[in-house]
């Protein structure tokens, strides 16, 4: 190509999701440019106009609506999309021609099920967001995964009247409906905007995060995750490293190296556990206690009987009734504790690896790292490197 490209990015910035991906389609051209950007955090469909009028030379888009997906056909312009629905994706429909960036919605919905159900809830409750396709398909993966641990998922029916679904209304209806749900419930968000409108309706229902409803959303942006109150549990998606692979697949269009459409999904990498779902509902006080100890003393040297002493019972009692109030043993317990730990100072920090171990209980970075890899398939220092897209 003998000019540098000239790309446009029609991606919302405030979110943690679209600047992760921004900020990996950057590092791309840091690497492969120069490139020139086109950046609109406002309105999309004002912008669609002025690509050309630019010069653009490809584009990487979020469809918000119909009119700026024509709007963006006619400039014929190579296109990534983000999140196409399954609507624009069958054969018949013009964007089933143009590549896409997904996130894997799926499994963030799985991590999300599996995060709350390892906290021993018997309840369960999503909110999602109307006519968003990721929102539709994290709720079906995540009452599918649900219902395969054998309980009802309860699922909140966003307003169908659009004034209703205004925050200023719909806050009140949310309200009434958290109010109904059995508690304690384990509560997924589509995402961390929702999971902390879904805090803040629990707060002016009375219900207390997380004792009776903890909440976890998707995205892990840690600003919004950390502004809450309390802070919010999120499963990280590796956005960085999807925006850096949608770049790539958009210089190859660009260069016409690729031809034909391809898809790419950008990885969910684990939950990150803050205090929004820092609890366990368990009938059985000294299990419940149990873990609690387990939670507050796993990064030191945590054994067996420091946590029969603790709860004045024996040990092998304690052992039966762990494992039938959780399905799993204290030594297993301890190890997920350990390794949620570890997998937010990977995620989060520049620790060295020997910190990250002795912080998170495994004392070594060699049995940290015999441990990770058993239950992620990768060393914490590859998982680090995959989370950052590098």
């Amino acid at each position: 190509m003998g000019t540098s490209p000239r790309v446009a990015l029609l991606i919302e910035t405030a979110r943690g999701y679209g600047r992760g991906v921004l900020r990996g389609v950057v590092r791309y051209a840091r690497i492969h440019g120069p490139w020139a950007f086109y950046v609109t955090p406002g309105d999309f469909k004002q912008a669609v106009p002025k690509i050309k009028q630019w010069g653009g030379t490809g584009i990487i888009a979020r469809i918000e609506t119909p009119e700026i997906g024509r709007a963006l056909l006619a400039t014929r312009l190579p296109l990534v999309a983000l999140d196409l629905s399954n609507l624009q994706l069958a054969p018949d429909s013009p964007f089933s021609r143009c590549s896409e960036l997904s996130s894997d919605s799926r499994r963030a919905a799985e991590l999300a099920a599996e995060h709350l159900l390892d906290r021993g809830f018997r309840n369960y409750a999503f909110v999602g967001i109307a006519r968003r396709i990721w929102s539709q398909r994290r709720e079906q993966a995540f009452c599918e995964r649900i219902r395969r641990a054998g309980f009802e998922p309860h699922v909140y029916p966003t307003p169908r009247r659009k004034t209703d679904r205004q925050w200023a209304r719909e806050q009140a209806i949310l309200e009434g409906w958290l109010r109904g749900l059995p508690k304690p419930v384990g509560l997924m968000a589509c995402n961390d905007d929702r999971g902390r409108e879904v805090m803040e309706a629990c707060r002016g229902a009375g219900v207390r995060v997380p004792e009776e409803a903890a909440v976890v959303g998707v995205d892990n942006d840690e600003l919004l995750c950390e502004l809450a109150d309390p802070p919010l549990s999120s499963v990280a998606l590796n956005a960085e490293r999807g925006g850096f692979d949608a770049a790539a697949l958009l210089a190859g269009l660009m260069s016409r190296r690729i031809r034909k459409p391809r898809r790419i999904v950008t990885p969910a990498l684990g939950v990150v556990t803050r205090r929004s779902t820092d609890m366990t509902a368990i009938e059985d006080s000294e299990v419940a206690n149990a873990v609690r100890f387990i939670y507050e003393n796993a990064g030191g040297h945590l054994r067996i009987d420091d946590i029969a002493d603790e709860m004045a019972i024996s040990r092998r009692s304690l052992e039966i009734r762990f494992e039938r109030a959780l399905g799993r043993t204290l030594h297993e317990e301890i190890r997920r504790v350990r390794l949620e730990r570890a997998t937010r100072l990977l995620l989060e920090t520049d620790l060295p690896m020997t910190t990250v171990a002795e912080t998170s209980g495994f004392n070594t970075p060699s049995y940290l790292a015999q441990i990770f890899k058993q239950h992620t398939g990768m060393t914490p220092a590859q998982y680090r490197r995959q989370s950052r897209g590098e």
